[in-house]
């Protein structure tokens, strides 16, 4: 629906049959004319349309016409041809790789502007500080970045594997990791289960529940996934555990883990040979029944699901990462290289079993978060570009071009509470906007025609987005890595 703020005296001028020219235009920072807009909540568009701007909002979508009209605009940037919507969202990124490589995951927050990327969730690395103090300096602009909603650290057992974390081994420490978060004022809370005993894991879902947090997390193979989602669990990160829900024996292999039976990797090869659709869909209604949302992050798992096919060495993108962090993939390429012929199978059909998950995953009625967990680790998924891909994954799995650009633009604000602000081109919301050069409801590849990106207000033009990208290309280059 289109809508307009007038100033006060120059409403009551036009009520009243005076002209526009001959009280004086409202001034606005920013008008966009001729646009097609995307609605991306319906898919309609709104073709011929002007957004007005001012400050880091949007305070009008009119008839373009009419809106130049009724604005003086500091800048006006013609559309026509091209298609609006609002920036994109990666739902699940990291910062990461120790404290020498700060200046290289910083280098990689204009990276994501340059992709249209406007906001990312950081799902905790080992960086929570600097990526903290990150998320103030890009909302005061003194740090050229996306909005950065973060976890801050996130919350493990005693001597876990993962750095950056808040090592629980009690209730009490539990609630002590909470107060710290609340005191922090971390955007949600990250829950990873590398050492943190199911009972714990529990205990602090229930807590952060009670306490009004949204919870994220990597569920313990020792319980099963309902288990989690009835605790009061907000998001499950990564597909891999959603899949655990596929199997009649899901109870069964949990219990088995839980006694030392079996491991991780052997819960997995049963719960693939068990697998049943019916079942998986009468689970995934669960979940959207409890509102437990969804983050598959495919696009990491298939780049080392098919190292075997593809070993990355020539991919463009790596002129973008440093050194440094480029050094952090080897741990999942060294560990894939000693999979034999029967694991390498296996990674392929767990990968494509996940893939397939989204549509399901859609037609359930849960909400999908697209998030690509790009970062530090995860090899040769890119920052910025990844995220694209990531769409282009759920597209090909039997997506719409629309319920993937949902999962992304709609389902991240809303996760977080933050629905009122983002989510579409409306007076009233965040002038985060992508502008581009086709239409991605028809093929969503059309992400990448990015004609131009308002960041907060800010325009960048197709210039300078490419200033970016050259900046960070000659800062990965010059980077002498960890």
């Amino acid at each position: 629906m289109r809508s307009v703020t007038f100033a006060a005296p120059l409403a009551i001028a036009l009520l009243m049959g005076g002209s526009v020219a001959a009280y004086g235009a409202e001034k606005v920072d920013l008008l966009i004319v001729d646009a097609t807009i995307i609605d991306v909540a319906s898919g309609k568009l709104d073709k011929g349309a002007a957004v007005a701007v001012r400050g880091d909002t949007i305070v009008a979508v009119e008839p373009t016409a009419k809106a130049k009209a009724v604005f003086s605009a500091s800048r006006t940037i013609d559309a026509k041809g091209r298609f609006v919507m609002p920036g994109l969202w990666d739902n699940h990124v990291h910062f990461g790789g120790g404290t020498e490589l700060i200046d290289e995951n910083k280098a990689l927050l204009p990276l994501y502007v340059a992709h249209g990327i406007t906001t990312v969730r950081d799902a905790s690395g080992d960086l929570p500080e600097q990526v903290l103090a990150w998320r103030g300096q890009v909302a005061s602009g003194a740090l050229l970045g996306p909005t950065i909603f973060t976890s801050g650290p996130k919350i493990e057992g005693v001597k876990p594997m993962w750095k950056g974390t808040i090592e629980v081994g009690t209730e009490a420490e539990a609630d002590a990791a909470l107060d710290k978060l609340q005191g922090l004022k971390v955007d949600f809370v990250k829950i990873t289960e590398n050492t943190l005993t199911p009972q714990l894991f529990i205990y602090t879902v229930k807590q952060a529940k009670a306490r009004g947090l949204i919870t994220s997390a990597h569920i313990p193979a020792a319980i099963t996934v309902d288990t989690a989602s009835e605790a009061g669990l907000s998001s499950i990160e990564h597909m891999g555990y959603a899949l655990r829900m596929g199997s009649p024996q899901e109870a069964q292999i949990a219990a088995d883990v839980a006694s030392g039976k079996i491991t991780g990797a052997e819960a997995t090869i049963r719960t693939l040979a068990s697998f049943d659709e019916a079942t998986a869909m009468a689970g995934f209604r669960r979940l959207a029944a409890r509102g437990t949302y969804v983050s598959p992050t495919l696009n990491g798992s298939k780049a080392t699901a098919y190292l075997d096919q593809d070993d990355h060495k020539n991919d463009p993108y790596l002129a973008y990462i440093g050194k440094g962090l480029q050094a952090t993939y080897a741990w999942r390429v060294e560990r894939a290289a000693k999979d034999d012929a029967a694991a390498i199978a296996r990674r392929h059909a767990v990968y494509e079993k996940n893939a397939s998950l989204v549509p399901m995953l859609q037609n359930a009625g849960v909400s999908i978060l697209a998030g690509t967990d790009a970062g530090f680790l995860n090899s040769f998924n890119y920052p910025g570009i990844g995220l694209h891909d990531e769409l282009k994954i759920y597209v090909d799995a039997g997506l719409s071009p629309l319920h993937a650009l949902q999962a992304s633009v709609i389902n991240g604000p809303r996760f977080l509470g933050h629905a009122d602000r983002y989510g579409a081109i409306a007076a009233g919301k965040a002038a985060d906007i992508l502008i581009l050069d086709r239409n991605p409801l028809g093929d969503i590849m059309a992400t990448r025609a990015i004609g131009g990106v308002v960041l907060k207000g800010q325009y960048f033009d197709r210039k300078a987005l490419d200033e970016m990208l050259k900046s960070a290309a000659e800062a990965a280059s010059a980077s002498g890595g960890a």
